[in-house]
């Protein structure tokens, strides 16, 4: 699995991680079997997040799928934004090392801007660093307004990453949030890059385009969108899966090499649009 350093941490992360959110809905043996699986395949990036799985559920899920490998794995969580004043982040924080049976998060992230201001939030990631609970921190949801924020009370290199909604049809972070984040050496990590149930049809305009692509490289047309979405050097991707079938299809990916021909046409089969008034999200 290619690597890449994660924004300016200097730690190396796998390009394709996995996601967890509405893990909680499926099997649960079944979903550890397949983040086991995914580790084993080098899809060592594990995020999860306290909003995620009620009341901790699938915290715990993650915990007993990276039991005994724990070094093993980039894991990152999230606070909720109610819960984001200074002493709120670090009591949530350790919550969620709690849940997860770890003594520390390799990145932790504010999950979308909230109404707490942001200078409590960043002062507690702070003192988690300082602390050794956490490695890092980064952002999820923020715009680029919110990452000037962001940036003016932490100065240069403190923002590790921003997770926000990216996949074939919904493309608006590459308008703004994309170019920022590569000026000031954020990583950018895409949830949801299968569309969450909007995956495009096979007879649709642009399915076509991914299907023929897919075939000339005896891919899935899954494995070639992976691989769109992390095309450039600040991209990272975390689809969920909760059957090993699925996370080996997710894991293959990395053996799909694009080229500049074909990127070309699925940029226009699924055209950027315009800019929208906010930033999407799920």
């Amino acid at each position: 699995m290619e690597k890449r350093s994660f924004g300016g941490t200097g730690v190396a992360v796998p390009v394709l991680g996995q996601g967890t959110w509405q893990m909680e809905d499926d099997d649960r043996a079944s979903a550890i079997r397949a983040l086991r699986a995914g580790l084993d395949l080098g899809l060592t990036h594990v995020d999860t997040a306290e909003l995620y799985g009620r009341g901790k559920v699938e915290e715990h899920i993650v915990s007993e799928a990276i039991a005994g490998r724990r070094d093993e794995v980039f894991l990152v969580s999230k606070v909720m934004p109610s819960n984001a004043t200074y002493a709120g982040t670090l009591a949530a924080c350790e919550r969620s090392l709690k849940g997860l049976r770890t003594d520390r998060l390799d990145c932790y992230l504010l999950h979308w801007p909230g109404p707490h201001p942001l200078e409590e939030t960043v002062r507690a990631f702070e003192k988690l660093v300082k602390d050794g609970k956490i490695r890092s921190w980064g952002v999820s949801n923020f715009d680029v307004d919110d990452l000037e924020e962001a940036l003016a009370l932490a100065g240069p290199g403190r923002i590790a990453c921003n997770q926000v909604l990216y996949h074939l049809e919904e493309r608006s972070i590459e308008h703004g949030v994309i170019p920022w984040c590569e000026k000031h050496g954020v990583a950018v990590v895409g949830y949801s890059p299968f569309g969450n149930g909007s995956f495009p049809e096979p007879d649709s305009p642009g399915g076509k385009v991914l299907g023929a692509i897919a075939r000339a490289h005896k891919a899935t047309p899954y494995q070639v969108a992976l691989q769109f979405l992390v095309r450039r050097p600040s991209l990272f991707a975390i689809p969920k899966a909760s059957r090993e079938a699925h996370v080996r299809d997710n894991a293959a990916a990395a053996s799909v090499k694009l080229s500049a021909d074909e990127l070309a046409r699925l940029d226009a089969a699924f055209p950027l649009g315009d800019e929208p008034e906010g930033l999407p999200v799920i």
